[in-house]
């Protein structure tokens, strides 16, 4: 199964509380931070509700 690597790039400050506890389910604790996740659609829909703060991308 493919693997999705995302970092988180921009501050959660000012947006609102689902974002922030979205960005914590996918195992963020600080800025610049990344972390690796299976590709499914789960995750896929968490990255689109907080696509504006981390950047993707698949590898294998």
């Amino acid at each position: 199964m493919a693997k999705l690597k995302i970092k988180w790039v921009k501050s959660a400050i000012g947006f609102p509380e689902r974002q922030k506890r979205t960005i914590k389910a996918l195992g963020f604790t600080k800025l610049n931070s990344e972390v690796e996740h299976d590709d499914t659609p789960a995750i896929r829909g968490m990255i689109t509700h907080v696509r504006h703060l981390v950047k993707w991308e698949v590898s294998e």
